[in-house]
């Protein structure tokens, strides 16, 4: 029976069980001394993944949608979307291979979708009311007063509902207005992206594919973006039922829902499953927190129009920048933000913040005088150029941050703004950054070795690579240098760095 008890046809065994049913036709056969052995066995047997009880089955007469006489039109359709990973291509096609049926679409659920027949019930047949309105034939009269087959007067609706996917599987053409705007429709629907996980590429994936097929002739999008599962931090997936489900809101209250966006996008890969790891959720917290106190910095400096010359570490930095931004596009082409995320983050905190917002400082603040005026518009313009290439490159990843930001900086959202384009500038200096980030840590340690400030005045010379002779009067003041030299250092002089010489002299 539906109920999951044997029936009449079971005879002595009606009413039971399947378990009970086994047990007593045990009985019943050692009564009778007709038991020859009892002998355990291993084997594959369907359960619930929820319960984790047994799954029988029975024959029950249902409805059903023609998916095998369409399936070499669905392989062709499958080729002319893009899949981002590509695997995810390799899996669908897997699936289509493996269909064996047509789909069976009605459900004995109590919640659903109404399937909307009435059957006659003199002569059997189902009648389908005029499309255009939601009906609850289970519990409404028929929009209809006579049987289309035999001029019947008497219904009964159906109780059954149609299978969750057949409303899933019609997305895309709700989301671009089909049979309600036709002009949308058309201009919409070839522009469709469909996001979704991995462990419904069977079902939500494959079946909006074949009822656009079958309505329409033509694939259901142009991009589909598959992403891993979101685990725990034993690496299982979530289930109520494990009781190991993380709830986003108190991780929201904590951290905010930009630090929660940026570490589910600097995790792994597109396509790859990842942890939940709250320290590195607040990881991500203390980066946009860097990011808040870095606009706070730049937006003590006016906003300038860009000077005739730039300053060779003004330049320096926008070149990093515009190597940051050709990553970041290129990852986002692809539909991808590992890249992205983890670039902006280095970049924004390692070569940014700890490198050329110390080595700029003085320029900028120009208190002594020491840097000509367009030196230190040079500057200005630097900073508010690099900040917002930083924050139109994160917009996607951190919306609400960003947006904070540049509409207390800059007026607007910069949800309406293009993405930044690379500015005319020496790329070749990017050769340098490496001396340069080795030089300034070479400082550094050697200040702190010396017990001494990193914000005061080291005597002696330092001698550096004459690479970078250019970012000579930005690199003294910024350590606070007594001399700075660009020449082969005496042979008394320490090495502190790969180019980097010391010496008290």
């Amino acid at each position: 029976n539906p109920d999951g008890r044997m029936n009449e046809n079971a005879g002595d065994y009606v009413g039971l069980t399947v378990r009970e049913a086994r047990n007593k036709i045990i009985e019943d056969l050692r009564s009778r001394n007709l038991l020859e052995k009892i002998e355990k066995i291993r084997h594959k047997t369907p359960i619930c993944w929820r319960s984790k009880d047994p799954i029988e089955f029975i024959l029950v007469r249902e409805y059903y949608l023609k998916q095998l006489d369409f399936l070499d039109d669905i392989r062709k359709v499958i080729d002319k979307m893009k899949f981002y990973p590509e695997r995810g291509k390799r899996l669908l096609l897997e699936w289509v291979d493996s269909v064996s049926m047509d789909w069976p679409i009605s459900r004995r659920r109590f919640y659903a979708t109404e399937i909307p027949i009435w059957y006659c019930k003199n002569c059997g047949k189902p009648n389908l009311p005029e499309p255009g309105r939601y009906y609850k034939p289970w519990s409404e009269k028929p929009p209809f007063s006579r049987c289309s087959y035999c001029g019947g007067s008497e219904f009964e609706g159906e109780w059954r509902t149609f299978d969750t996917w057949i409303d899933s599987s019609i997305s895309p053409l709700y989301i671009s207005s089909y049979g309600r705007d036709h002009k949308t429709f058309e201009k919409v629907f070839q522009l469709v992206l469909r996001p979704q996980g991995y462990e419904i590429i069977r079902t939500w994936l494959y079946y909006t594919i074949l009822r656009v097929y079958q309505l329409l002739g033509k694939p259901a999008f142009t991009w589909i973006r598959i992403s891993g599962m979101g685990l725990d931090e034993k690496g299982e997936a979530m289930h109520k039922s494990k009781g190991n489900v993380v709830d986003p809101e108190p991780v929201f209250e904590r951290y905010g829902a930009d630090a929660f966006r940026f570490w589910a996008s600097s995790e792994v890969k597109l396509g790859s499953d990842y942890r939940y790891s709250d320290e590195k959720v607040k990881s991500a917290w203390l980066f946009i927190t860097k990011l808040w106190n870095v606009a706070r910095f730049i937006s003590c400096f006016p906003q300038v129009d860009r000077p005739n010359k730039l300053e060779p570490l003004d330049q320096w930095i926008l070149a990093e920048a515009n190597r940051l931004i050709e990553v970041c596009m290129k990852d986002f082409e692809n539909f991808d933000f590992f890249e992205a995320s983890n670039n902006i983050r280095f970049f924004t905190w390692h070569v940014l913040a700890d490198h050329y917002l110390e080595a700029v400082k003085p320029r900028a603040y120009n208190k002594n005088g020491v840097f000509q005026l367009e030196a230190q518009r040079s500057a200005w313009y630097t900073l508010h150029e690099v900040l917002k290439i930083v924050l139109r490159l994160l917009a996607p990843i951190c919306p609400f941050v960003t947006d904070k930001l540049w509409r207390e900086l800059y007026g607007g959202s910069i949800h309406l703004e293009k993405m930044p384009v690379k500015e005319p500038v020496d790329e070749e200096l990017t050769k340098l950054t490496e001396k340069l980030i080795d030089f300034n840590s070479s400082i550094w340690k050697l200040k702190k070795r010396l017990k001494i400030p990193l914000s005061s005045s080291l005597k002696g010379t330092v001698y550096a690579s004459k690479e970078l002779e250019a970012f000579s009067e930005d690199l003294r003041l910024m350590h606070g240098l007594e001399r700075l030299m660009f020449t082969s250092p005496p042979a008394e002089a320490e090495q502190i760095g790969e180019s980097t010489y010391y010496s008290l002299v």
